[in-house]
């Protein structure tokens, strides 16, 4: 659009003012790494005499980081560098699922253990008749005593006879599987998608209704690719976050059209390179 033409100069200012709030952002956010978990970040008339900018051009910049959960606002105190997110990398062996441990020391409280039919959308998840019984749990995950997640699991009664409900609040699940039941865990096939949290899972995870959360569905198969766990976790959007490694393999033959691409990367970006291999940083805590 040509700047004589109408609705330039609306345009014009409002790019004008994303630029800057983002360039504020930037600067505040820069502030908060140099700080340490808990530590206060200047006030507003401080920043805005330090940035040469509005208070609303501020305010708008810090809610941003409040609601990515890098800053935190206590009414009546002011706003504190977040707590440091949670990150947790799932390594691809060919031979197993590899799962290193998360930062943090990471408890369970049980919500609910009881057994119950499938249903038909668990059924047809785990191959599992609708009426077919299976233990349904759901835990509560706490890192170094703060709820983080609530988890849903949904695992086969007859393949783990005699589960109690002591075994899912002590140690790693997928260990304890192998160990007490002969289950060994190989394959786990998880989607991500963002969402937010009801007013039941507002006051689990100790956060206001409507917070942003990470939905997490993980199907988990033995080594004889028999469904042995589906689970589905919402996990509190301020406390938790996924990093992905790529390995861009430039030097090798171009690859042929995909029709797909990796998140985050458009289609045609390193179009004449080989293939892409992937670590990511997330959820796959038994």
């Amino acid at each position: 659009m040509a700047e004589n033409e109408p609705g330039a100069g609306t345009a014009a200012r409002t790019t004008g003012g994303v630029l800057k709030r983002e360039r504020v952002r930037d600067a505040v956010l820069t502030m908060a790494e140099e700080r340490s978990p808990g530590d206060a970040i200047p006030s507003e008339r401080a920043l805005c005499a330090q940035l040469g900018v509005s208070r609303p051009t501020l305010r708008a910049a810090v809610a941003e980081l409040v609601t990515a959960g890098i800053l935190v606002r206590e009414h009546g105190r002011g706003v504190f560098v977040a707590p440091e997110k949670i990150t947790q990398e799932l390594v691809q062996d060919r031979q197993s699922l590899s799962v290193p441990q998360a930062s943090g020391t990471w408890t369970s409280r049980l919500l609910e253990f009881t057994t119950m039919p499938a249903g038909a959308r668990v059924g047809r998840k785990l191959r599992l008749s609708p009426a077919a019984e299976i233990f349904y749990v759901a835990r509560l995950r706490l890192v170094d005593g703060a709820p983080i997640a609530i988890e849903h699991l949904h695992i086969p009664a007859a393949t783990v006879p005699g589960l109690t409900a002591r075994e899912l609040e002590q140690g790693d699940l997928y260990q304890h599987l192998r160990t007490h039941h002969g289950v060994h865990v190989s394959e786990a096939t998880q989607a991500i998608e963002p969402t937010v949290v009801t007013r039941a899972e507002a006051e689990v995870l100790d956060v206001p209704e409507l917070f942003p959360a990470l939905l997490f569905e993980r199907l988990t198969s033995d080594s004889t690719g028999r469904p042995v766990e589906y689970v589905h976790s919402l996990y509190r959007g301020d406390r938790y976050r996924i990093v992905s490694r790529l390995r861009l393999a430039a030097d090798a033959e171009p690859a042929g059209p995909s029709a797909g691409h990796h998140p985050g990367i458009p289609p045609g970006d390193f179009a004449d390179g080989g293939p892409v291999t992937a670590s990511t940083l997330g959820d796959v805590q038994g």
